[in-house]
């Protein structure tokens, strides 16, 4: 029986789907403000590999994960490349997209951009209106009164009482506590509107999430994830926005992974360490990356590293040519079952790495492709893959001279050819069949 950690419980609980078989699960997706980095590939590789695994267990799962295209950000970047915010969204959407699908990530069941959905975003600030957590600041938008939602700071566990102090800080500040967040901004000149009940504007960040996920999925959600950067404030306003709008549970299982550190320091633009996943990709594989992630269980925080990085490369090119030579087909079920202990067990996936190394490495273990196709569709390492070798041209005539040494029984020039082959980063393997060619 899988268990997933519950942020709201602070604890590992049985998942247990509202309708049986079936899962209805909503992760917030990226602000497309920039092109995507090693903080988005973790947590879109951690919510692929919880989507496989529940597949995997015959769940049938509606995976609805959003694009923020409207935003602070988004605009002020816009602005400062001198674009329409279309224009940036459309960009950087495209990006995104390109390095998730090198990652092996799958593509959402349904992808909705928040700029899709304002009429119900405005029909979602109506609601709270009408029902008194809304009010107005003159000039600059509605606010959402989180003093009026008694379970706020549920999610990151934080007390109310803390959260309402700080009113009116400054004469401009006309919050009535301190973390009210807005719901709708008023336009503002050279930025996106739409018309509304208040006058024209855009819909608040928070908002987004909450209207969508409940138009397309319905409420209360299975499992709600993202970044534990998300908890707060992102998560808890979601709760609150939705909760006291529709008089239902928001979620049943809140799920985040943790977060990326480069170099034993927080990945941070600010900081000059921050990592796109194009600049990673250049030197490794989307596969290694991916195995890099999944060597750590998803809700502690991961260290990039050049060391770490190229440990994960040295492990995942051996992983492959061990598989390479393995021809027995046919299921575990002790190892399958192995593995599934591991997953079932908070997505352990460093422990369902070690469950594969340890079939490889039993010689006495039959069944072992069928086994290996079956892990690897909720890793998604691609470890069946037959790799294209590409071979240079100084290798191609390098392989051709030693054949012709080994046919006049040069052995001593043909072992020389394969020290250089080996420093130009292949093997000669010479089997019954011929010699044959493997990359390092």
């Amino acid at each position: 029986m899988l268990k997933l950690y519950n942020t709201l419980t602070r604890k590992k609980e049985e998942f247990k789907p509202i309708k049986k078989g079936k899962v209805g699960m909503y992760v917030c997706g990226p602000t497309v403000n920039d092109v995507p980095h090693l903080g988005h590939a973790r947590q879109q590789i951690s919510f692929d590999i919880l989507r496989r695994y529940l597949k995997f267990l015959k769940y049938k799962v509606n995976f609805v994960s959003n694009i923020t295209d409207i935003e602070d950000k988004i605009i002020n970047k816009a602005h400062e490349l001198k674009i329409s915010v279309k224009e940036l969204s459309k960009k950087n959407e495209k990006e995104h997209f390109e390095d998730y699908k090198i990652l092996g990530i799958k593509k959402p069941d349904i992808q909705p951009k928040a700029t899709e959905y304002v009429k119900e975003m405005i029909e979602l600030v109506k609601k709270l209106e009408k029902k008194g957590y809304a009010y107005v600041i003159e000039g600059d938008g509605v606010y959402y009164d989180i003093s009026k939602f008694k379970d706020y700071g549920k999610l990151s566990h934080q007390d109310i009482k803390n959260l309402k102090a700080g009113l009116r800080v400054k004469i401009k500040d006309e919050k009535r506590n301190k973390e009210d967040f807005v719901l709708w901004k008023f336009s503002k000149s050279k930025e996106p509107s739409w018309k509304s009940p208040w006058g024209a504007g855009r819909p608040g960040w928070h908002i987004e999430c909450s209207a969508m996920s409940q138009k397309i999925l319905g409420l209360p959600l299975d499992i709600h994830g993202g970044g534990q950067d998300l908890i707060f404030p992102h998560h808890e306003d979601e709760i609150a926005q939705s909760e006291a709008a529709f008089g239902k549970k928001f979620v049943n299982y809140w799920v985040h992974n943790g977060m990326v550190n480069i170099d034993k320091i927080k990945m941070s633009k600010s900081l000059g360490n921050f990592k796109t996943i194009k600049e990673v990709l250049k030197e490794y594989p989307g596969e290694v990356i991916r195995y890099f992630v999944i060597s750590v269980q998803y809700r502690k925080p991961i260290d990039f590293s050049k060391k770490s990085m190229n440990k994960s490369l040295t492990a995942y090119k051996r992983l492959k040519n061990i598989i390479s030579e393995i021809k027995d087909k046919g299921i575990n079920k002790k190892y399958l079952k192995d593995f599934e202990e591991a997953m079932n067990d908070d997505l352990n996936t460093p422990r369902a790495l070690q469950v594969l190394w340890k079939l490889l490495r039993d010689k006495k273990a039959k069944g072992k492709l069928g086994t290996i196709k079956k892990i690897d569709e909720v890793l998604g390492l691609n470890l069946l893959k037959k790799e294209k070798l590409e071979i240079s041209k100084k290798v191609e005539k390098l392989i051709r001279e030693r054949s012709n040494a080994r046919k006049k029984n040069d052995w001593r020039k043909a072992d020389e050819i394969r020290a250089k082959v080996k420093k130009l980063g292949y093997t000669i393997d010479d089997t019954g069949k011929g010699s044959v060619v493997k990359k390092i």
